[in-house]
């Protein structure tokens, strides 16, 4: 079986190797620009790709019988350039480190841990112990959750165990596991963001969701929230936030994900047109929340059991394309 490993998971060739007990080659190949025909040519050598993204090629692929994403986003995937009977699979897996990110956030904010580092004076101590400043518990405050799939359901399971209370807004009401103390539906957002100390960003990118926090959202939102972002950064107005972190109307935000990332085309794109990296209320980070040493194992062990079930002709997990199910890409 040949397999080939595309962008980032190219870096992973060795670990997955270790884990596919058949024989097998795996070949690496950077991400493919926009109608890149050389890249059609090497991917129509492969039975499976490996690649977070799939963009828009001169002709579509004709070979390979997987398309695996080694993560879950799926707005990278252009559809129309696979094989007709390719099937597309994704993994998650990063609920974990995402959710102990968001976890971290909001302790950090309440606790002012940087001002508590910076009061400790060894040379000063009596004034820096007596000059102690009070600060917040996140227990009894309120998260409010836009989105309650994988990464949702994980960070609300830590959330109440640290004593909050959950409000998510979702398409559907269905809460089966009782996470969540309110479900409101999408027309029903403002209310969420009106009553949360910490509004936290977890759903997919899509038609419906690109631009669903602006100014009015914003606004809505009480001057002493936090705004946490760990989704994509396009369901937010960029200029709507930066000016809201800039006048104060929210407190702050913790960012990791972008408006714009390094390409073929644009190695050294800048991630917002907006200085947000200047602003003392914007805690920014570089798409790192769920970058762990155990979400890579798992990931990996995911894709070396989907390219074994495709090859001993069994059922694929985690399918979200598929011709001959009439399924297709909804994230």
């Amino acid at each position: 079986m040949k397999i080939l490993l595309v962008g980032e998971a190219a870096n992973h060739g060795a670990r997955l190797s270790s884990m596919l007990a058949f024989e097998h080659e795996i070949t690496t190949a950077p991400v493919p620009a926009l109608g890149d025909e050389s890249f059609v040519e090497l991917a129509d050598e492969a039975d499976v790709v490996v690649s977070l993204r799939f963009p828009r090629l001169s002709r579509p692929a004709q070979r390979f019988r997987l398309l695996q994403v080694p993560g879950a986003g799926l707005d990278g995937i252009d559809v129309h350039s696979l094989p007709q009977g390719a099937t597309v699979c994704n993994v998650f897996e990063h609920e974990i480190p995402i959710a102990e990110y968001v976890l971290m956030a909001m302790i950090h904010s309440a606790s002012a841990f940087d001002d508590m580092r910076r009061a400790f004076s060894p040379g000063n101590w009596s004034a820096s112990y007596r000059g102690r400043v009070l600060h917040r518990e996140i227990h009894g405050q309120t998260i409010g959750l836009l989105g309650m799939g994988h990464i949702g359901r994980a960070i609300a399971q830590r959330a109440r165990a640290f004593g909050m209370r959950v409000v998510a807004v979702q398409r559907s009401a269905a809460d089966p596991q009782g996470l969540a103390d309110v479900v409101l539906p999408p027309e029903r957002l403002t209310e969420m963001l009106g009553q949360s100390d910490y509004v936290v960003i977890a759903c997919p990118l899509t038609d419906v969701t690109r631009g669903m926090i602006g100014e009015a959202e914003l606004n809505a939102m009480s001057a002493s929230s936090i705004l946490i972002n760990i989704s994509r950064a396009e369901m937010i107005g960029e200029r709507a936030l930066y000016q809201a972190l800039l006048n104060r109307e929210i407190a702050g935000a913790y960012l990791d994900v972008w408006y714009c990332y390094p390409s073929a085309a644009e190695p050294d794109v800048a991630p917002s047109t907006m200085p947000f990296h200047t602003l003392p209320n914007a805690i920014c980070t570089p798409h790192s929340s769920a970058w762990t040493h155990g979400l890579i194992e798992r990931r990996y062990r995911f894709v070396a059991d989907n390219i074994t079930r495709l090859r001993n002709g069994e059922p694929l997990r985690n399918l979200v394309h598929s011709p001959s199910h009439q399924e297709t890409i909804s994230q």
